[in-house]
């Protein structure tokens, strides 16, 4: 009976916590409906609020700015837009600073978060997982040893929370397993460990 049990919670406990998080993330996105007037929504024509509707509409928006941004008035446009911003005290600030952190971390070309590193934390003898997110810039870089990294490392079972790190690159061990994996080792606490590398399996 106790095996049963456990194999019962085994299928529903991810199920339960997959669902719940897409419900968390479709209720989210579906506030985009408060944009469109009150005679457009499904409640007023229909009498029912459909849900994901909102979030169809979160993706059309992006995708369609995404496309606008593309072209030479696009461009224009959102250069006009960014310098308006620029001049408005307080949001200044925020929206650079939250700017440059995205521009970093989802350009293709940019290196945070594209390489998961084995590093001694909170002491030496003591490892955990983290993430590549750059060099130290301005002056930092003046008052650390030479060829020093930009490191955060996550929390568990929560990444989202953590500490940002200055290392020696000599103090990290690189790892081959993908940032993906590495998410995944970190969120289940190391119950999950990810598969060896190809290199290794072939020894």
């Amino acid at each position: 009976m106790r095996k049963s049990l456990i194999t019962g919670l085994l299928i529903w406990i991810p199920l339960v916590i997959t669902l719940w998080v897409l419900k968390i993330i479709v209720d989210a996105l579906d506030q985009s409906l408060l944009l469109l007037p009150e005679s457009a929504r499904t409640e007023s024509w229909l009498g029912i609020h459909i849900p994901g509707l909102g979030a169809i509409l979160t993706i059309a928006i992006v995708f369609a700015t995404g496309v606008f941004a593309q072209n030479f008035f696009g461009a224009r446009l959102l250069a006009l837009w960014n310098e308006v911003l620029k001049r408005i005290p307080v949001v200044n600030s925020i929206y650079s600073s939250v700017k440059q952190i995205s521009d970093t971390v989802f350009s293709s070309s940019g290196q945070a978060f594209r390489k998961a590193l084995l590093v001694q934390w909170p002491h030496a003898g003591m490892w955990t997982i983290a993430f590549q997110t750059g060099v130290p810039g301005g002056e930092v870089p003046a008052h650390l040893p030479a060829d020093c990294l930009s490191v955060y490392v996550p929390t568990t079972p929560n990444p989202t929370g953590g500490y940002f790190v200055i290392v020696r690159r000599a103090d990290v061990i690189e790892l081959e397993m993908t940032v993906d994996q590495a998410l995944k080792y970190i969120i289940s606490m190391g119950v999950v460990p990810p598969l060896p590398p190809a290199s290794a399996a072939t020894k």
